[in-house]
């Protein structure tokens, strides 16, 4: 974690980038703690206040951004969508990261059938289309088409989790789809490690197999690990805002491509601040992790 901090304050781009993905966590963390007491507590969140009386109003200085159908606050309602595409991006990422690593890492370092196996799956995955297992996956799941036994457990999870359902489907599907890249980078590094010296020390040492996996193998590929979550968060967010424009997203929290969905509808009638304002967010924020992600790639990589 110094290494990475000590890489980006040396370069002031990527420290202006740092700053701004910061914000952007620490509002979508307010958010999500706001809008769990507001239900809580019956209460309706100010994101979501609503005004007939101020529908499609412009930017005033009552409502910088103006107003949608609804007389919502534009601003407000962007600055809500940033819980949802952090959470998104970080929880995806670590869903992907984690199934990654582990099949990756399996299949490097035991060899033989183990990676065969390895092989097969991420190249059975690799060859689906991405966007149309995400769509399907998620009306299955956020539309309670799957098995009354697998859909009662989920509701559970989900509830214990303080998630909604239809956030959740979001979570797994990208998470489910994301893990190819990074399973075959992990695999590359694990069969190189597998052969080191320090390794072979271990095993003379007489660790087990999975010891040397976990405590020495895998520890070691966390340079890679960290490059490449970077880079499955961007990925994350953008299918997330792409997913919720097609009308399969998020509908129980304000989100950017809902957003841009519904506001793109009456571009023609010249209200445009409501594409204007998620484009904004979603730009600033993909801007700032692709320049971290940069960053953190040509300092980190070792192929570099």
């Amino acid at each position: 974690m110094k290494k990475i901090l000590s890489v980006i304050k040396k370069d002031k781009l990527s420290f202006a980038a740092f700053i701004i993905v910061l914000i952007y966590v620490i509002t979508a963390i307010f958010i999500d703690v706001y809008s769990i007491a507001c239900e809580k507590h019956n209460v309706t969140p100010f994101y979501n206040v609503e005004n007939q009386d101020l529908a499609y109003s412009p930017p005033t200085l009552s409502h910088w951004l103006g107003t949608d159908y609804l007389g919502r606050d534009v601003l407000s309602r962007a600055i809500a969508g940033s819980s949802t595409a952090v959470k998104i991006g970080f929880i995806a990422s670590l869903i992907s990261s984690f199934i990654g690593v582990m099949l990756g890492s399996l299949g490097g370092y035991f060899g033989g059938k183990t990676d065969k196996i390895v092989v097969w799956i991420y190249s059975t995955f690799a060859s689906m289309p991405t966007l149309l297992f995400i769509l399907a996956f998620t009306l299955l799941l956020s539309k309670g088409f799957l098995s009354p036994v697998i859909m009662d457990n989920l509701k559970v999870f989900a509830d214990k989790c303080h998630i909604k359902l239809d956030l959740f489907a979001i979570y797994l599907a990208i998470g489910l789809t994301g893990w190819v890249t990074i399973a075959k980078v992990v695999r590359a590094e694990a069969m190189k490690l597998r052969n080191m010296p320090y390794i072979e020390n271990a095993r003379i040492a007489g660790k087990s197999e999975f010891k040397i996996l976990f405590k020495d193998i895998i520890p070691n590929l966390f340079h890679i690990v960290i490059i490449y979550f970077s880079m499955r968060f961007v990925f994350a967010i953008m299918t997330e805002v792409v997913v919720s424009y097609l009308g399969f997203g998020v509908t129980s929290m304000p989100s950017w491509g809902v957003m841009i969905s519904v506001g793109q509808e009456r571009l023609w009638r010249g209200f445009w601040w409501e594409v204007a304002a998620a484009s904004t967010f979603l730009f600033m924020l993909v801007l700032s992790l692709n320049i971290l992600g940069d960053s953190l790639r040509d300092k980190l990589d070792p192929r570099d």
